[in-house]
Formats: structure tokens, C-alpha cells, sequence
């Protein structure tokens, strides 16, 4: 398994981490900042989850006409890690 850091851009949370296994599943989803509830249900809804699938369906997500959004700076620290 192999944890990765990001440091998401235009949004309230500072950072996300989370880990990788070796078939691609999310585990250990985390937060820092932002909507605390929101963040830790995503965390919680992702747990095992594919995580090109979870790109997949959480790109594009706005938050308040930011152009971007947690869930979707999520998905961005998604694509960098696989594109390695």
C-alpha cells in the first residue's frame, strides 16, 4: 500500500491524504480543514473503493461557483497518483 499527500488548490480543506493498494483501491481517506462531516462521509463512502472509478465520478464537482470543490481536488490527487 502506498499513502499519498496532496495539497489541494481553491478550496477550504489543506490537505488530503489517503492510500493506494496494489489493485488500485482507496483506503484511509483524510481531510484537513473544510466540512469537517462532509469530508470525513466521502472519506467513509470511498473506503475500498476503485479509485479511477472514484475520479471518474467525483471530477468536475463545484463548490459556491469555485470552478472546483473538495470532491473534486480529490479526484485530481487521484489522477496524479495513477499517472505515476
Amino acid at each position: 500500500m502506498k499513502h499519498y499527500t496532496y495539497s489541494p488548490k481553491g478550496v477550504c480543506s489543506v490537505q488530503i491524504d489517503y492510500d493506494l493498494d496494489e489493485e488500485g483501491k482507496i483506503h484511509n481517506l483524510a481531510f484537513t480543514g473544510g466540512c469537517n462531516g462532509n469530508l470525513k462521509a466521502i472519506g467513509r463512502l470511498l473506503e475500498g473503493a476503485d479509485a479511477k472509478t472514484s475520479a471518474d465520478i467525483l471530477r468536475g464537482n463545484d463548490c459556491k461557483g469555485r470552478g472546483t470543490s473538495c470532491a473534486d481536488q480529490l479526484s485530481k490527487a487521484i489522477d496524479e497518483a495513477l499517472a505515476v
